[in-house]
């Protein structure tokens, strides 16, 4: 058994990004995530009195609604923890952040948001819901943030709105992501999808195909290598958690603007040679738990690059190496060194 380390290599010592990107996502709070997501501009906007200035309308035409037990404020409705077994109805028209998060909702029907246009972030959090039906978020035309992690879904839903720019179906019961699923998703930036039993025949081709993503975490599934043709645009790809068991020579060479790669919590045993020499611009990789016994050979020439590796044994013994150097070549150490 290997001795049990922690193995932090900096090239040219920098301040980076926290390791902790590496573990698993955790939500936040809804109403944090909707802070978040306003700009200076739509915070005012949301603040504004519709009929502020207005001499001719000193009345309100409609009587404002709000859903029974819901909190409505500032084109935000909370109806969390409210037990609900379906979307509550008087939703305001208006309503820019929806919050249904932790309740008992199975199913989301043709015309459950019907009329919401401008809706801009969803949270369907921790609910039951196994069934969308396909038309359901069509109405959505502005919506950019669609929270449904933590549900019963088996597919990915369908006919998103275009506008879409992050979506969350963590914890669900994904299994298939078939050709086309994330069709005309131009805006498409964060998928975040990972503890979800898919294993690496569960991709089709072209199930990817078109988007210009950013951020793509698949931690927590049943992956056994990197998974074929996703968006050679990302900067982010977190695979952590999974059974990936080697490294080879072509899995990352689409992946040229890479900044940040996370592989903890697998079953490497092999990096080919030349593996990681793609990733010019790669910053922080992530290698703790798995079976590795040497540093990969061809780290990318770069002058800052943050490796993390961890190897168990039964030594309770934890150390943190740091070498600045002036040459980008790093011959392979063996872990045993340390």
């Amino acid at each position: 058994m290997l001795p049990h380390c922690s193995f932090l290599l900096l090239l040219c010592a920098v301040q980076l990004p926290s390791p902790s990107s590496a573990l698993p996502f955790e939500q936040k709070g809804f109403w944090d995530f909707a802070l978040d997501s306003m700009d200076a501009e739509m915070t005012m906007e949301m603040m504004r009195d519709p009929e502020e200035g207005s001499a001719d309308d000193l009345f309100p035409h409609e009587i404002p609604t709000c859903p029974f037990g819901c909190q409505c404020h500032l084109r935000v409705v909370q109806c969390s923890d409210l037990g609900f077994t379906e979307v509550p109805t008087n939703i305001p028209r208006d309503t820019k952040f929806l919050d249904l998060q932790n309740n008992r909702i199975t199913e989301i029907k043709e015309n459950d948001f019907k009329g919401l246009t401008n809706l801009y972030g969803l949270s369907l959090r921790n609910n039951l819901i196994s069934k969308v039906h396909p038309r359901a978020f069509v109405p959505l035309k502005h919506m950019q943030k669609l929270y449904f992690s933590k549900n019963l879904l088996t597919t990915i839903p369908k006919n998103l709105p275009a506008s879409l720019v992050e979506i969350r179906i963590h914890e669900n019961r994904i299994r298939k992501v078939p050709a086309g699923a994330f069709a005309g998703l131009n805006n498409m930036n964060c998928i975040e999808m990972g503890a979800n039993p898919i294993q690496n025949s569960g991709f089709e081709p072209g199930a990817f195909k078109g988007l210009k993503l950013n951020f793509l975490r698949i931690s927590e599934a049943k992956l056994t290598g990197v998974p074929k043709d996703l968006p050679q645009s990302l900067h982010e790809l977190h695979l952590d958690h999974n059974q990936i068991q080697a490294v080879e020579l072509e899995d990352l060479s689409r992946y040229k603007n890479l900044y940040r790669l996370g592989l903890g919590f697998n079953h490497i045993r092999n990096i080919e040679n030349g593996s990681l020499s793609y990733l010019t611009m790669l910053r922080e990789l992530h290698l703790d738990n798995n079976r590795l016994t040497r540093v990969p050979q061809g780290l990318p020439d770069m002058k800052y690059l943050q490796v993390n590796l961890m190897c168990a044994t039964n030594f309770d013994f934890h150390l943190v190496l740091i070498l600045t150097v002036l040459s980008s070549t790093v011959p392979p150490l063996p872990l045993r060194l340390f």
